[in-house]
């Protein structure tokens, strides 16, 4: 899945908008006293939550928008906030969309991508949404 911060991709046409996409993960965060850090340095146990927190919201946006037919995500940003004293959430979103290489530098990319199965090489077919016009 190309997955970029930006709204567009260099090298790539966007073909298909598929919508808004999000992975959320919600964790207590109850550190106790154990990971205070007197001389302002790196709490490292704090750290690894937060690295795992993030990689699993954006394993779960990845799921939707590959669920959705996507093979790009783009404008993807992160949102935390606490919930309740001492659990918070995670949220990694971003547009889920159908891009074609258009260049030979993103073509070569995309072939490499495709041969590890990192993304699809042709949008599967799917029958339209319920209340899309076409699904009556």
């Amino acid at each position: 899945m190309l997955i970029v911060t930006t709204n567009d991709i260099p090298g790539y046409r966007i073909r298909l908008v598929l919508g808004e996409a999000f992975g959320i993960t919600v964790r207590s965060l109850g550190f106790g006293g154990g990971f205070s850090s007197l001389g302002g340095g790196e709490v490292s146990a704090a750290t690894r939550l937060v690295i795992q927190c993030r990689n699993e919201a954006m394993g779960r946006l990845v799921a939707e928008a590959w669920n959705r037919g996507a093979n790009a995500i783009v404008g993807m940003r992160f949102d935390t906030g606490a919930l309740t004293a001492g659990v918070n959430e995670v949220c990694a979103y971003g547009t889920a969309v159908w891009v074609d290489p258009v260049t030979d530098d993103a073509q070569a990319q995309y072939a490499q991508l495709v041969a590890a199965g990192r993304i699809p090489q042709v949008r599967p077919v799917e029958p339209p949404l319920p209340g899309h016009p076409a699904a009556r």
